[in-house]
C-alpha cells in the first residue's frame, strides 16, 4: 500500500479494520502462547522447569522467520504481516511469563525492564531515522525497528498481571482499567490534537493487557486470583 508520497508502505493503514483485526491477533496469540507453555510444557505447574524459556525460543523462531519474510517481500502482504503480528503476541506473552515467574522478579520488576525495552527500542529508533511514524516503515531499517518495537510491546500484557495482583483490583478491575484508558485515548483521538504518534504507540500496548485481564478473569470464573501465577 502507499502514503500520500507514492512511497510504498509494508504496514497497514491504521484504520477501524486495523484495530479490530490486532485484537483478534493478541487474543489468538496470548491464547496460543499460554497454551503451549502451560498445557504442553507445564510451566504453569513449574516456572523453573524451562518451559517459559522453551516457549520464548518456539516463539521467537515463528517471530524471526516471519519478520524476515516481510521484510524480503516488495510490498505489503496482508498475511504475512498479520501472520508475524500473532508470532510477536505468542512471544510476548512467552517472555512476560519467563521475566516475570521464571527469574523470579515479580510483574513489578518484570513489566519494569520489559516497558523499559519498549522505551528503549523506540528512543534507538527515533534517534536513528528520526520518527518512530509508522507512516514511516518503507525501509528495511524501519521496519527491523518497527518489529522490535512491535515484540517488546507485545510483552506488556503483563502489566495487567501486575495492576491486577499487586494493586488488589482484581482481573475484573483491571479490565476495567486498561478498557477506561482505552476509551480516555479515543477521546484524545478524536476531540484533540494530542501526537497521533504517541496515541498509536499507547493504544498499540493497551489492547494486550486488557484483553490478557478479560481472558483471565474469564479463564477464573469471575475470581480475583489468578489460577495461572499461582506459586
Amino acid at each position: 500500500m502507499f502514503r500520500d508520497n507514492d512511497v510504498p508502505s509494508k504496514v497497514p493503514n491504521v484504520t477501524l479494520g486495523f484495530w479490530v483485526i490486532k485484537i483478534l491477533a493478541t487474543t489468538l496469540g496470548e491464547t496460543g502462547g499460554d497454551a503451549v507453555t502451560m498445557s504442553w510444557l507445564h510451566a504453569d505447574q513449574n516456572a523453573q522447569n524451562g518451559g517459559y524459556l522453551t516457549g520464548t525460543a518456539i516463539f521467537l523462531t515463528i517471530f524471526v522467520a516471519a519478520v524476515i519474510a516481510q521484510i524480503s517481500t516488495t510490498k505489503f502482504n496482508a498475511w504475512i504481516y498479520w501472520l508475524a503480528i500473532v508470532a510477536s503476541t505468542t512471544v510476548g506473552t512467552a517472555m512476560a511469563d519467563f521475566f516475570d515467574r521464571s527469574l523470579g522478579i515479580g510483574y513489578v520488576g518484570g513489566s519494569s525492564i520489559l516497558l523499559a525495552c519498549v522505551l528503549c527500542s523506540l528512543g534507538a529508533w527515533y534517534l536513528t531515522l528520526g520518527t518512530v511514524n509508522v507512516d514511516s516503515v518503507t525501509s528495511p531499517k524501519a521496519e527491523l525497528f518497527y518489529w522490535i518495537t512491535i515484540a517488546f510491546s507485545q510483552t506488556l500484557g503483563t502489566l495487567s498481571d501486575w495492576i491486577a495482583d499487586d494493586t488488589g483490583l482484581g482481573y475484573d478491575g483491571s479490565a476495567l482499567l486498561f478498557g477506561a484508558g482505552l476509551l480516555v485515548l479515543a477521546a484524545l483521538y478524536f476531540w484533540t490534537n494530542v501526537s497521533r504518534v504517541f496515541l498509536f504507540w499507547a493504544a498499540f500496548i493497551g489492547p494486550s493487557a486488557c484483553l490478557a485481564s478479560v481472558r483471565v478473569f474469564a479463564a477464573v470464573g469471575g475470581r480475583a486470583e489468578i489460577g495461572r501465577a499461582a506459586d
